[in-house]
This record gives C-alpha cells, structure tokens and sequence, in this order.
C-alpha cells in the first residue's frame, strides 16, 4: 500500500530499532571485536587449531544456531510498544492525520525499519490500535444458526459501550470517517468480515429450519443486525441493556403483528 515514509531511518541506532543503518556488524565467534582479519592481542600471529566455529581448539565449542539470525526477532514486546506509542500520542491530542511513521518509531524507541516489517502504511496500522481499544470479536461455533448470530449481536452491544466509554474511542472514530483511505482500510479489514460472519449465520439458521427460507437472507440479517447498530451508532443516548440482543432476536422471531384475538 502506498504511504511508506521514504526517509533513511536515523534514529533506529539510537532509539533501540532494527534497522540496519548506524548498527555495528555483527562479529564472528572467536574473532577480536573490530579486527576480524586479525588474532586477538596476545596469541600467535599463527592461529591454533580452531574448531568449525573459529573456537580455539579445546574449548567447548556452543551449539550452533538452527539458521542464521537476520535482524532482530520480531517481537510481542516491540508490536506492543508501538501499539502503545500510538495511543500515547493520540491521548496527548496529536491527530490522526499529524502521526508519522517516524515520530511513532521515535515514541516506541524502535526503528522505522520495525514498524514497516508488521504494516506496510499508517493506515494498516492505525486500523490494529482501534482493533487493540476495541473488545475481542468473541468465538462463534461456526456451526450454529441463531446462537452464533445472538454471540455476534452481543458482541455489537459491547462495542458500542466501549466507544461511549472511551472519549479517545469515540475521537477516533470521529476521525477516521474523515479519512476515506483509513475509513476504507477499518471497512474492508475489520467492518466486512464481521458482516460476512453475521450473514453466514443466518444462512445457518435459514438451513437449520430457525429461520424462514423464503426471504432474502441480507434482508433477514439487516433485520437482526439493523436494530443494535441504530442504538450503537445513531442514537448515542439510547439504553444498551444487558439483554438487547435477545430481545431483538426473539422481537422478530415472533413478529410485530398484534397476536390474533380469540
């Protein structure tokens, strides 16, 4: 994706980052730091037998590595202190738009070089810290017909009380929506994959004889889906109580028509 910071990465030394430029070579077991065609100071000009390693001979030589290390691992620990740089500065008011990737490998302490190896722009990026604020999209069965889609209805409910209670949440949000590149990065990763689970639940339910199959399934799953997302997202005042989800669901199993009169 287009968006990469081109600039040379003159803070990964300094700062604790894995980018290549300002790092030391590494140097051979065995060899002088700094003089790798040289015997350390003291010993023979001629080199004594030497075990593979390059290790003097008779003493233990260390277990080799199972493939040669290039650059550092790629850690929980580093993914997580970016994540978190990126918090820390949108909750001291910097804007979405005013990141750059190297002010956030700066905060982090990690090199440039760190962030582009786990997102390829800003916007990839920036998509995974509102994935991080946000609950966990709970597990579904996968089999299952309406209890899967009550599980996702109820995780729609608790997203919203995550956004009312988060004012940096709720902000950035606000902001995303201005951003049609990001906007469209949280939609395509994030928003259409949680459709397409809702919908394959009704589909479920639909051939499991829960639902009825002589109706449009995205019209069944707009009627399920429709309700929690009006409370959620267009009327931030509205009551999200602790049973909504099932109160739609069995709202609609039963129908709005006034039951017949005896």
């Amino acid at each position: 994706m287009q968006g990469q910071d081109g600039e040379r990465d003159r803070h990964g030394a300094r700062n604790g980052g894995d980018a290549s430029a300002g790092r030391p070579a590494e140097v051979p077991v065995g060899t002088a730091a700094g003089s790798p065609d040289r015997a350390p100071a003291g010993t023979s000009a001629e080199a004594p037998a030497t075990t593979p390693a390059g290790v003097p001979a008779g003493t233990p030589a260390e277990a080799p590595d199972p493939e040669p290390r290039r650059g550092r691992p790629r850690s929980a620990a580093a993914e997580r202190a970016i994540l978190d740089a990126v918090i820390a500065l949108l909750e001291a008011g910097e804007p979405l738009a005013g990141l750059s990737i190297e002010r956030i490998a700066r905060t982090a302490g990690v090199g440039k070089a760190t962030i582009y190896r786990r997102w390829s722009d800003k916007e990839e990026l920036f998509v995974d810290v509102v994935r991080d604020m946000e609950p966990d999209d709970p597990p579904v069965s996968g089999t299952e017909g309406l209890a899967d889609l009550r599980v996702m209805l109820e995780s729609l409910r608790t997203r919203g009380l995550a956004q009312r209670s988060s004012a940096l949440l709720h902000n950035i949000f606000a902001q995303m929506k201005s951003h049609p590149k990001l906007w469209d990065e949280y939609h395509g990763t994030v928003i259409a994959p949680r459709r397409l689970a809702l919908l394959e639940a009704v589909r479920r339910a639909v051939a499991a004889g829960e639902l009825r199959d002589d109706l449009d399934v995205e019209l069944i799953d707009d009627l399920f889906v429709g309700p929690m997302l009006v409370r959620t997202v267009h009327r931030p005042d509205a009551p999200l109580p602790d049973d909504l989800a099932d109160r739609i669901i069995t709202a609609l199993l039963q129908g709005l028509a006034p039951a017949a009169r005896v």
